[in-house]
């Protein structure tokens, strides 16, 4: 029987050909080795790579007997990966960013065709971050031991929303804001649409958050297909709006609008400026500190029915918003001929009592129409002051 070759350097290793090896013939369970990529080497390419043996890199050059010459030169190109490894350059320290969740809530609005009838559906899902600082609060201080104190103490949620600077920060000026030209024909006309249309509803209600003492952001606009997930969660055909890292995201559908406008043209225009003008209305609040508050307030609600007010006392609230901006821009944005009729026609059948599940979370028709008329007629924020409105104004 012929001699077996001397056991290679971890021959008896976990892994090692001496370690619980198989039959001849039979193939090695893990036998492929685990690769790092191998830094690129200027000049000319070594006689061989770079070997990985255990926690070393060893270059190929050897004497005639075999034996190792210890690191390579400073001219050898496996120079470089030896001083990778064993002389690697200091890597400094960074801290990571801590995310926040990325669904704090979620403001749904669609529209449903029933029965002949259009029913603007819309619903408020909670599920608040605990670790976002309320944007009402002060900013705190750190001091030189490095935790982090509040500077001042923060507002009650109450007051955020009944109290809000932004209800005192005046009327909206007119809006030189035409209507989009882009027609709901494939989705990057859509896209192009609500994209023109936010970017006039930021040059409109910029100064007013501001001169309000909040930070303004645009929010992001996602155009998605049916069925798509996006920063709001899996999409269906309904506009929506959510709190996420980017500071606030507008989902909005297309292909329902491409199946409507054939049919009746007015209609899907108008449902395009409602539906982003509703979306963008959460978004202000979202900025203001009322998003978040009204949905601790509805998550302190003491039953279900208070939960509901709650939900319909923002959602009204978005709505007038979207009217006030309406309201500003009347005199360039064509509410007006059939336009105008199919808008009241919306107002009309966008109540809770339209909608095929009922829910009381959105308010009734006759409280959106109080609240979209009262907007659109006086352009001023402060008018959209829901949450200090009597129950029968927010039914």
């Amino acid at each position: 029987m012929a001699d077996k070759p001397a056991p290679r350097p971890g021959h008896f290793l976990p892994g090692g050909e001496g370690h619980n090896s198989p039959a001849d013939g039979e193939p090695q369970r893990g036998s492929t080795p685990l690769a790092a990529p191998t830094p690129r080497l200027s000049g000319d390419a070594p006689d061989a790579a770079p070997v990985l043996r255990g926690s070393r890199i060893e270059s190929k050059r050897t004497t005639l007997t075999g034996s190792r010459l210890g690191p390579p030169p400073p001219d050898d190109p496996a120079a470089a990966a030896y001083q990778a490894v064993f002389h690697p350059e200091p890597i400094p320290f960074v801290p990571k960013k801590r995310s926040k969740i990325t669904v704090a809530a979620i403001v749904v609005v669609g529209l449903l065709i029933t029965g002949g009838g259009i029913a603007l559906a819309t619903q408020l899902l909670s599920s608040y971050d605990d670790l976002v600082a309320n944007p009402m609060g002060t900013p705190s201080v750190r001091p030189s031991n490095g935790a982090a104190v509040p500077a001042g103490k923060p507002k009650p949620d109450a007051e955020v929303v009944r109290q809000n600077p932004f209800y005192t920060a005046g009327k909206l000026p007119a809006v030189k804001c035409q209507e989009p030209a882009y027609r709901p024909t494939s989705k990057e006309n859509v896209y192009s649409y609500y994209q023109a249309l936010i970017a006039c509803m930021d040059k409109a209600w910029k100064p007013i958050v501001t001169k309000a003492g909040f930070e303004f952001r645009s929010p992001r606009l996602i155009v998605f297909d049916e069925g798509d997930e996006t920063a709001c969660g899996f999409q269906k055909d309904v506009s929506s709006y959510c709190q996420d890292d980017q500071g606030g995201s507008v989902t909005m559908p297309w292909q329902d609008l491409m199946d409507e406008y054939p049919k009746n043209k007015a209609l899907a225009r108008v449902q395009m400026a409602e539906s982003m003008g509703f979306v963008y209305g959460a978004h202000l609040q979202n900025l203001v500190g009322i998003f978040e508050a009204s949905g601790n307030l509805r998550d302190t609600a003491a039953n279900k029915a208070g939960q509901l007010e709650q939900d319909r006392r923002a959602a009204l609230q978005a709505s007038c918003f979207s009217a006030v901006f309406f309201g500003a821009a009347k005199a360039s944005f064509p509410l007006r001929g059939e336009l105008l009729r199919q808008w009241t026609l919306l107002i009309q059948h966008g109540g809770d009592e339209h909608a095929e599940d009922k829910v009381r979370n959105n308010g009734s028709g006759k409280s959106l129409a109080l609240w979209m008329n009262q907007g659109f007629a006086s352009t001023n924020p402060g008018t959209c002051n829901t949450f200090v409105a009597s129950s029968a104004k927010v039914s």
